[in-house]
């Protein structure tokens, strides 16, 4: 059974549909990537994914409950983190730790101190004074502590430096995820996660207009960077000039179609989004 099921979401803000129709599988064992521009949906997904947020139709399930209506049980296996602090600034570290021993089953405190004596995080200091790394390695330990089911991350490194960045989500990697653990992440820093997702759902104006494997990804699209004028076999997904040459994207061909006509890679993410957007939107047009 998927981690998360959904089927149909839709949720709309007076006239702005924030989603339209979003559907999304999350299967155990996957590290998912939520790929969108500001204003494309994910956030209020990962809301209702969360029981934050009660949708207008459609059909979620997580962990085999309805987030909406089964939150207080759900959270016994779900971890968020989000891209702004919502750990109790007043609190010291020292009695959060305490808290979350105190009201989560779950919670292995020695877990938790383990994690943090690879960090500068003082017990003794108030969250308010943690830097904004030191307050993500601090929400990191809590959650590595809680050993949730599915862990759900919502620009988790927004604002912090790359070696911030890379110690966190190597954490992740090698202390968190597992064959019988999730992820879904969100981020703008597509090109830093691309190498741990296992698969991707590209999601523009409230729907899913991508949903593949990351395996998938390298045999379904092609990018073919070749001279300005060289005539190329088929129609592209998307093409564009670039100081390298001529770029076009494919879909659904094999590389050795354009043997001998350019250089024949496959296209990253963000290269891809733009290609799937504006491929569809050509097509409708």
């Amino acid at each position: 059974m998927p981690v998360i099921e959904a089927r149909g979401l839709r949720k709309a803000f007076k006239d702005v549909h924030a989603l339209d129709g979003f559907d999304m599988t999350v299967e155990r064992g996957r590290i998912v990537g939520l790929i969108g521009p500001n204003g494309s949906g994910k956030t209020t997904a990962l809301k209702a994914m969360l029981g934050l947020s009660r949708l207008d139709a459609g059909e979620l399930h997580v962990l085999d409950r309805t987030p909406a209506d089964e939150r207080a049980a759900l959270m016994q296996q779900v971890a968020y983190i989000p891209d702004t602090g919502i750990l109790p600034r007043w609190m010291r570290v020292r009695d959060l730790l305490n808290y979350a021993e105190a009201v989560h089953p779950r919670f292995d405190r020695e877990v938790a101190e383990r994690q943090l004596q690879r960090t500068d995080v003082n017990l003794n200091k108030k969250v308010r004074v943690l830097s904004k790394g030191m307050h993500v390695q601090l929400h990191l330990a809590v959650v590595l502590a809680i050993g949730a089911d599915l862990l759900v991350l919502d620009e988790p490194t927004l604002g912090l430096d790359i070696l911030y960045r890379q110690q966190f989500y190597d954490a992740i990697l090698n202390d968190y995820f597992t064959a019988e653990r999730s992820i879904v992440v969100t981020t703008h820093e597509v090109r830093e996660i691309e190498h741990i997702l296992t698969d991707v759902v590209f999601i523009h104006r409230g729907k899913a207009c991508l949903s593949i494997s990351m395996d998938q990804l390298a045999d379904e699209y092609v990018k073919v960077i070749s001279a300005e004028h060289t005539e190329l076999p088929g129609t592209p997904l998307y093409r564009h000039r670039t100081i390298a040459g001529q770029e076009s994207i494919y879909q659904g061909v094999t590389p050795q179609q354009f043997e001998g006509l350019g250089e024949v890679t496959t296209p990253n993410l963000a290269e891809l989004f733009v290609a799937v957007v504006e491929g569809n939107a050509g097509r409708q047009t």
